[in-house]
């Protein structure tokens, strides 16, 4: 009896040895585990905190990228209006050469032979369509009225005696059908701004309303554009009054027929480049879609 109670406390005593053992390692392990635990979470919120800083620099290089894809655009579109020198005589921007493109399609592969720098194209492409547009008027050519087409530009020279009396700046009735036709082609192109000219001979003049041949052809000028302003309703914006006096003459002021040629009115057609081929653009659309 002895013997068995002794194997018996033997085998309590062991066993609390064990257990023991085992809470201390689970204890160990339980520590190991939580300071993972701690390590693991400083190092969760480190990666969150550079997550946010990755994010935010995500966000900024997205908000530059918008950024540069807006002014790529604007640059875009702004080349499009970028103005290229034409010789020393104009500016035409991207719109405009793609019209003028468009225009110079239709003619004559002989013609275009002889067209190399873009200033002949744009001369050849104006010329073209300024033709049209004076030929539509219906002005008639005769001693009195002459017309002329330089390059870009249309010149209307009118003698003084169908539009004003002698040493007057003050239109007569004569006037009348030349400037209602004149009218009719200023009126039928917005894009063109319109210089009136006034030129007078040699003759010097001087009266109590008129000082010298300055004063008479700017008056007959300004005689000229008021009256397509207010009698045939030509837009102001569109109309130049201008006055060459004597300095710009046809011919020798040496005879009475040549001083006669000299007094005259010169009606100078000068196109808005781009505002021109702007039209001819939205003109040609409308007719595509009437096809």
């Amino acid at each position: 009896m002895k013997k068995l109670t002794l194997v018996a406390l033997s085998a309590i005593f062991l066993t609390a040895c064990v257990s023991k053992k085992k809470y201390l390692a689970l204890e160990q392990e339980k520590g190991e585990i939580k300071s993972e635990l701690t390590k693991t979470r400083v190092e969760k919120e480190e990666l969150e905190k550079k997550f946010a800083i990755i994010e935010a620099r995500v966000q900024n290089y997205n908000l530059k990228i918008n950024n540069l894809t807006e002014e790529v655009g604007e640059l875009t579109e702004e080349n499009k209006t970028k103005f290229d020198a034409v010789g020393n005589k104009a500016v035409i921007s991207e719109q405009s050469k793609i019209g003028m493109r468009k225009t110079l399609s239709k003619v004559d592969p002989e013609v275009m032979k002889y067209v190399t720098t873009l200033e002949d194209s744009m001369n050849l492409a104006l010329s073209l369509n300024l033709k049209k547009f004076v030929d539509e008027s219906e002005i008639d050519e005769s001693d009195d009225i002459s017309i002329n087409i330089d390059e870009t530009v249309v010149m209307i020279s009118i003698s003084d005696k169908m539009l004003f009396n002698t040493a007057s700046y003050r239109i007569n009735n004569k006037a009348n059908k030349v400037l209602k036709k004149v009218a009719d082609v200023i009126k039928s192109e917005p894009s063109l701004n319109v210089m009136i000219e006034g030129h007078t001979d040699s003759r010097t003049i001087n009266t109590d309303k008129i000082q010298d041949n300055w004063d008479l052809s700017v008056l007959r000028a300004t005689s000229v554009v008021r009256a397509l302003q207010k009698d045939y309703g030509v837009p102001p914006e569109q109309l130049i009054a201008a006055g060459r006096s004597s300095y710009q003459p046809l011919t020798d002021n040496d005879s009475k027929e040549n001083r006669a040629r000299n007094r005259r009115t010169r009606i100078v057609i000068l196109p808005n480049i781009d505002k021109f081929f702007a039209l001819m653009a939205s003109s040609e659309t409308l007719e595509a879609n009437d096809m």
